[in-house]
């Protein structure tokens, strides 16, 4: 009987080493071995193969074993989502409760001017999921634009128009209220193409002055976490995500008491968002 495989990246990023692209992108540069040997794109493994990423082993398990935790994350203005910014500028994952053993993966990204809603997951298939094209999961935008929005914008951004990376469309455009020429919209799409609702509104001639997430999926942003701050997902939640990507409900595990005063920590250590304004030298400013 044949040994089942799996993908080498599938088995990574369910290890919590970061989403299947991120995985890829390190087979690729050579950083992961598979028994004492440079992987390749498009390796499988079985269970009882010897894998090293950064020269660490890593723990292989089954999808089952994988603790699946969930976090809201409402990220500021200026924030960058990637784990490290070689200038030193503040990232998304810099605000994120520390884990041990395991890492957080980002349920999709937003650019350094967009605010609102982030998923953040120990699961990495299901981070996969909801971010996979095929899997069709909305995302809902506050959107301020600049300028006199017609009927015939609306109607075109609706039906799709073709951007420099193919054709794209909103499933929902409505009108939310505002004076003069910043007007408030909601918007809904289905992909997480790099600055797709910006250029939406750029082929109508028109400008995006703020652009905040406000719901991924049956998540919505809410009151529990004001900028800059995170709340842990309730079972329901989780559980309600993984039925969006068509997999298994699993047990959220409670926090052990050092991962409570750990997490609490965190949360005590966070700076307020107002302080990245500030400028860092402010003697004799007015």
């Amino acid at each position: 009987m044949n040994t089942p495989t799996e993908k080498l990246q599938k088995v990574l990023a369910r290890a919590g080493f970061g989403s299947r692209r991120e995985m890829e992108t390190a087979i690729s540069d050579g950083r992961v071995k598979v028994n004492g040997q440079v992987a390749t794109l498009g390796d499988r493994i079985e269970t009882r193969d010897r894998v090293t990423f950064d020269e660490r082993p890593v723990n292989l398990r089954d999808a089952e074993e994988v603790p699946r935790r969930v976090i809201m994350y409402n990220k500021p203005e200026g924030e960058l989502c990637t784990r490290r910014d070689p200038e030193g500028r503040r990232t998304v994952f810099d605000r994120l409760p520390r884990l041990k053993g395991e890492r957080w993966i980002a349920i999709g990204r937003l650019d350094i001017n967009t605010s609102g809603l982030l998923l953040f997951t120990t699961d990495g298939e299901l981070a996969n999921r909801l971010m996979h094209p095929s899997t069709q999961v909305e995302r809902e935008y506050a959107v301020r634009v600049m300028g006199g929005v017609r009927p015939e914008n609306v109607t075109a951004m609706t039906e799709g128009v073709m951007l420099e990376d193919g054709p794209a469309r909103f499933t929902d455009v409505q009108e939310f209220g505002g004076e003069g020429i910043n007007t408030w919209f909601h918007v809904v799409i289905l992909e997480g193409r790099n600055r797709e609702v910006r250029r939406l509104w750029e082929s109508q001639e028109l400008t995006v002055s703020r652009l905040k997430r406000v719901r991924y999926g049956n998540i919505f942003l809410d009151k529990r976490a004001k900028a800059g701050e995170w709340v842990e997902l309730s079972q329901e939640e989780v559980d309600d995500l993984a039925q969006l990507a068509d997999l298994p409900a699993r047990k959220v595990p409670a926090l052990t008491p050092d991962e409570k005063n750990r997490w609490s920590r965190d949360k005590n250590k966070r700076r307020p968002v107002n302080a990245m304004r500030k400028p860092k030298n402010s003697r004799g400013s007015r």
